[in-house]
């Protein structure tokens, strides 16, 4: 039903407008004359751009990050500072110096750690030392158990021409004298076991200072940085975005310094607006310009899109990224150097097409300006554009004479083409329809 309706509406809009049309027709006054400009209609290869500027990647890198042994397990140092580095751009070569971090910092930890070991084997001393007088007292209170249960034992047996209660009392106290042996037996053993736990911690926290020292003792020798690959240099960001330098603070989390750009294999990275990224696809062919050598040229190719945009710093423009493969090596090619990316995203073979100049336009259609017919107006169906040119499917012929500015009149003109007109609005139509057929999808949070 709602279509139904839809398409009526459509069918008294264009009622409407007929009638207007020919209202025009017969009111219509002949064209005043005027210096006009004019273009042929010409039939043959069309291409559309997508124009973006970008900067220069490397495709493959070799990182330089902090040394691995900053990542070591008992290393409380989770950030280090910059002190010198090699200026960017410099050749080097595998194990060259490429920079140095903050020597001061792991001094610091290694006299801490240092500072620590004394302590912990003066506490390992302590913890023996404590172990042998406790045990010692404990051993003495055993043997005088061993001795009060011989001497109870002893009168036990002499008591038996003794009364029954003098028996009975000497083998009470005998079983306590028992009692009391086994009690100083578990404590002795108990209080050993205790000991030996302690002085157990005692040394394994010596040894665990010691592998610290150890590790420090390696993070000093790697405190240099040395370059891992043959390359040229290229400062990485810090976490701030800026370019890493003297005095830069770089963490575990974010830890490359610089790195060492495969100088063979380039991609120009870009950012296009959400208007065009629909157009974009991977495969395209590109042109692609550096602006430090404007005179050259190369080829290139579209290898990624990304299916999220984001939003540039600043303002509500959101962008996507692409990176464009660059084909070829050029020596003077160097990361970060700016680009200009021509995107072709259309190439059709043997269609008319018009400079864009020629084609006006109201609310509803396209038209333009026979030369020999100017008090008319010729409804066009338009296809794919460029910077200058419209693709013509209907309205006009190849070689037909088409004028390129709007000729004065004194009323409205006249259109023709209106089965042209008719064809677009049920395309509109059918692509309404087509378009409420889809189920309506939400995103729920």
């Amino acid at each position: 039903m709602r279509m139904n309706k839809k398409m009526g509406a459509l069918i008294i809009a264009s009622l409407i407008f007929l009638a207007g049309i020919v209202y025009f027709g017969f009111t219509k006054t002949t064209v005043l004359s005027s210096n006009s400009i004019t273009t042929k209609v010409v039939k043959g290869k069309f291409e559309s751009f997508v124009y973006s500027t970008g900067q220069l990647e490397a495709q493959n890198s070799v990182s330089i990050n902090v040394p691995t042994e900053l990542s070591a397990r008992y290393i409380d140092i989770y950030e280090i500072k910059v002190t010198k580095i090699i200026e960017e751009g410099t050749v080097v070569d595998s194990g060259d110096y490429v920079a140095s971090l903050d020597h001061s910092a792991v001094e610091e930890k290694m006299t801490e750690a240092l500072t620590r070991l004394t302590e912990e084997l003066e506490q390992y001393e302590d913890a023996k030392l404590d172990t042998n007088i406790n045990l010692s007292n404990l051993r003495d209170n055993l043997v005088n158990a061993k001795i009060d249960l011989e001497e109870k034992e002893l009168i036990l047996k002499q008591s038996v021409y003794e009364s029954p209660s003098a028996i009975r009392q000497a083998e009470l106290n005998f079983q306590k004298a028992k009692r009391n042996l086994n009690q100083e037996e578990r404590n002795y053993e108990l209080k050993k076991q205790q000991n030996a736990l302690k002085v157990n911690r005692a040394y394994n926290e010596i040894e665990r200072v010691r592998t610290r020292i150890n590790e420090i003792e390696k993070l000093f020798e790697a405190i240099d940085v040395k370059a891992p690959a043959p390359g040229m240099l290229i400062y990485s960001y810090d976490r701030m975005g800026n370019k890493i330098r003297a005095g830069s603070v770089i963490s575990r989390w974010s830890p490359k310094i610089a790195e060492l750009p495969d100088l063979t294999s380039m991609v120009s990275k870009t950012f296009i607006n959400e208007v065009d990224i629909s157009k974009i696809k991977v495969g395209q062919k590109v042109k692609v310009g550096v602006d430090a050598f404007p005179e050259k040229e190369f080829d290139g190719e579209v290898t990624e899109v990304a299916n999220i945009g984001q939003v540039i710093p600043g303002g509500d423009a959101k962008v996507f990224e692409v990176s464009i493969k660059v084909n070829g090596y050029d020596k003077d090619l160097r990361p970060a150097m700016t680009t200009v990316n021509v995107i072709t995203i259309n190439v059709l073979d043997d269609v008319a097409y018009v400079p864009a100049e020629a084609v006006f336009e109201n609310d509803s259609l396209s038209y333009v300006y026979l030369a020999n017919r100017p008090n008319l107006r010729q409804i066009v169906e338009i296809g794919a554009e460029n910077e200058n040119y419209v693709q013509i499917k209907q309205g006009v012929e190849e070689g037909e004479t088409l004028l390129m500015n709007e000729p004065v009149t004194e009323s409205p003109m006249e259109y023709v083409g209106l089965d042209i007109y008719e064809y677009l609005l049920k395309q509109d139509s059918a692509d309404t329809i087509e378009t409420e057929k889809k189920p309506l999808t939400f995103n729920v949070r």
